[in-house]
């Protein structure tokens, strides 16, 4: 198997926690997804374990997928502080080809990972590697954005204080639907692309990957989509 190229966020694998810290509204959402599944559970994006880790003090095991090893060793030390690291098996791997070759009733992509794939071909793989992850019956669960107008001008080419010490740059292409996202501090830095869909896309692509939407969410606390910029998606997988 060919290596796994370097990540954007090795680079700021210890940056990734701080600057992130305020992002905890979709913690809740895919823990109660995951104790409604029972595990174990496939989280595609794991990270240094934002959601995992809660997931795993839950009681449901996780096998954590990330591209970044920065990011997997933040994860596993996280993990035995808090003394789930029994309930985490962490591996290196992608979204177009995880490696995983167990079957789970449940796979969720968190906090945007899928905006990371760079084009239709790259989304219908990935969402097609998910699908082959899942036991009949069983469900994919992510979020995906789409920027407002009001979110673009207000940051679109601008250094903004995230947190204390941490600055993030926005730069939007709406043509192209690509965002150029720039964080560093005074000892790290790291620029990363994210291309964003329309939901109707995303309908499309899911469908055609094998799925059924069950759900369309704007929010985390479970509301109907009626329009807005956050999108999660609820599918499971179809009977062939």
């Amino acid at each position: 198997m060919a290596p796994t190229p370097e990540s954007p966020y090795d680079a700021i694998a210890r940056l990734y926690d701080p600057w992130s810290r305020s992002v905890i509204e979709d913690v809740g959402f895919y823990v109660e997804e995951a104790v409604a599944a029972g595990g174990p559970v496939v989280e595609l994006g794991v990270g240094t374990g934002r959601i995992a880790i809660p997931t795993a003090a839950a009681g449901v095991e996780v096998i954590g997928i990330d591209s970044s090893q920065g990011m997997l060793d933040v994860c596993a030390e996280q993990a035995r502080r808090a003394g789930v690291a029994d309930r985490l098996d962490l591996r290196l791997g992608d979204l177009l080809r995880p490696p995983v070759d167990e079957r789970v009733p449940l796979v969720t992509c968190p906090f945007r990972a899928y905006l990371h794939l760079q084009d239709d071909a790259e989304r219908h793989e990935a969402l097609t590697a998910a699908h082959e992850l899942l036991l009949p019956g069983g469900r994919l669960v992510f979020d995906v954005f789409a920027p407002g107008a009001d979110d673009v001008a207000e940051t679109h080419g601008r250094w903004i204080e995230r947190e204390p010490g941490i600055y993030e740059r926005a730069d939007w292409d709406t043509q192209e639907q690509v965002l150029t996202l720039s964080v560093k501090d005074d000892r790290h830095e790291s620029t990363m692309t994210l291309s964003w869909l329309e939901p109707a896309r995303w309908q499309v692509l899911l469908a055609d990957a094998g799925f059924e939407v069950a759900a369309v969410y704007g929010w985390f606390d479970r509301r109907p989509y009626a329009g807005g910029e956050d999108t999660v998606f609820v599918a499971t997988k179809r009977s062939s």
